[in-house]
């Protein structure tokens, strides 16, 4: 079948940019108005929407060329053969190429849209019924040529709402030591291993790891997809070939970072805000020394996610992906396995495009959901607190979905946590004020004291300790998004929730 547009490339590897940006999807909603926009500098190319109509149709005619325009043609669309396999198989291995047409395509470029073309029907989340997709990342070198199969260095789980039009996305670690369906007790990185290994019924290490993580933590996971890191890099070089901006919140010196041929070297990444390239980018996200080991990793995975989705949600990185699609579809050939189909990808692309950044949630199981402990050949693990986990799960997934203000003050009440309001601006008195209106609001203050800083912008919550709930009320009685509340351990309280002032908390109390 004959198409036009490196658009279609795009749709069918969309699913590849999930592991780089959770959002990555919404490129499809946003690609449309980038093609009105190029229209209006003076370029002509196809509607995304029309070239969807020819993947899920065959119906890909070529039409004659329009009559020569004074405004120049900016050829993004060669034609080329669309493949899609039914089912992937038990590893990764190299997909069908485009046709030698492809290659040839410069010479023959298609047409824009006419205005008397309209959108098809697209594919749309008609379920109401949220949606789990587990993101895998394997450490497969495909310097050293490497086959595996392979440990996952990378599990995280998105939980698509929507009903709500939320998303909650929650970080595993590796050295989870739970149950695996068939095989016993083990890492839960090695599910995929073991999977892969002996032909797992129903899709091998993908399928063992999402039964592992149902059996373990009641989720059930309907989707997946896997990648290595050569899928990471590739797309985030197309997206944002000039970088992506980063902030760096502490020093880190890892002298030990593994390189593609199992040797080392050195990574050094200085405190503040700066632009990353792919390569860079991935070993901030993949080093482990910090004082938090894999807990900070997590983090940082997930802050390297949220930055790439900004950059996604760019005009320029729209137009990168555009005009790049089909080498990106050529090179990454092999490195990703999924049970996603096309009219998902296309679906899940339309819902995202319509989610706020606020309404996305992260979260870590970290040392608070989780203790260290031997397995019972002697090596370290993480023994999961399975009840902890649920709670943590319930509020990733679900955030204040199911409960009432009266309820939420209710649970928090139950922790009893000290609470403290630090000042972090150079407003005089800011505190106090705030002590008292949290006072007005039933809260006790522990108390009151001057931040480590006095610029601060924006107010933030920190938590020291299990005390989640306590958190979560302040959050929604300061008005403060979700990701205003993180976990701390820099020393300024023992245990309980610091109010962390910024100028923005003066217009709060004050109002």
């Amino acid at each position: 079948m004959r198409m036009r547009g490196c658009l279609a490339l795009f749709i069918s590897i969309g699913a590849l940019a999930v592991m780089t940006s959770l959002c990555s999807l919404t490129t499809f909603s946003l690609s449309q108005q980038t093609v009105i926009d190029l229209n209006a500098a003076g370029f002509r190319v196809d509607d995304p929407a029309i070239t969807i109509r020819c993947a899920l149709t065959g119906k890909c005619e070529d039409e004659a060329l329009a009559a020569a325009e004074a405004a120049p043609l900016l050829i993004l669309t060669p034609a080329a053969t669309f493949y899609m396999t039914a089912a992937p198989a038990a590893t990764m291995t190299p997909q069908p190429t485009a046709t030698d047409a492809v290659l040839a395509a410069t010479a023959a470029p298609t047409l824009p849209a006419t205005a008397t073309e309209t959108a098809p029907d697209l594919p749309r989340i008609t379920d109401p019924r949220a949606l789990t997709i587990l993101l895998l990342g394997i450490d497969q070198r495909s310097a050293a040529n490497e086959q595996g199969p392979f440990r996952t260095d990378t599990m995280i789980l998105v939980h698509i709402n929507p009903a709500r039009g939320a998303v909650g996305v929650l970080s595993l670690p590796r050295d989870l030591w739970v149950e695996i369906p068939n095989y016993g007790p083990g890492r839960i990185n090695t599910a995929n291993f073991l999977g892969d290994s002996d032909a797992y019924p129903g899709g091998g290490g993908p399928a063992l790891a999402m039964e592992t993580i149902a059996e373990n933590f009641g989720i059930r996971v309907e989707k997946y997809l896997l990648v290595n890191f050569d899928v990471f890099t590739s797309v985030v070089d197309l997206l944002a070939p000039d970088g992506v901006m980063v902030n760096v919140t502490e020093y880190i010196n890892d002298p030990d970072y593994p390189d593609e041929f199992y040797g080392t070297m050195p990574v050094t990444f200085e405190p503040g805000m700066q632009r990353m390239d792919a390569e860079t980018l991935l070993k901030y996200a993949r080093t482990r020394k910090t004082q938090g080991g894999d807990f900070d990793r997590a983090r940082r995975q997930q802050q390297v996610l949220d930055a790439v989705r900004a950059e996604v949600l760019s005009a320029g990185g729209i137009v990168n992906f555009v005009t790049q699609a089909l080498p990106l579809w050529q090179e990454l050939q092999g490195n990703y396995r999924t049970n996603l189909e096309l009219n998902e990808i296309i679906a899940l692309g339309r819902l995202m495009g319509s989610i706020k950044r606020e309404d996305i949630r992260y979260s870590v199981i970290d040392n608070y959901y989780a203790s260290l402990g031997k397995s019972p050949s002697g090596d370290d693990v993480l023994i999961p607190d399975f009840s902890a986990i649920r709670d943590l799960t319930l509020r990733t997934f679900y955030p204040g979905a199911q409960l009432t203000q009266a309820e939420m003050k209710a649970r928090a009440e139950g922790e009893a946590a000290p609470i403290f309001v630090y000042n972090g601006t150079n407003i005089a008195g800011l505190a106090g004020a705030t002590r008292e209106w949290l006072l007005a609001k039933d809260v006790l203050v522990t108390g009151i004291n001057n931040d480590v800083t006095s610029g601060r912008l924006q107010t933030e919550i920190r938590v020291y300790g299990r005390f989640d709930a306590t958190a979560e009320y302040l959050a929604q009685l300061l008005g403060l998004p979700a990701e205003r509340v993180r976990r701390s351990g820099d020393g300024l309280i023992a245990e309980g929730v610091l109010v962390a002032l910024g100028l923005d908390a003066q217009a709060i109390v004050g109002g």
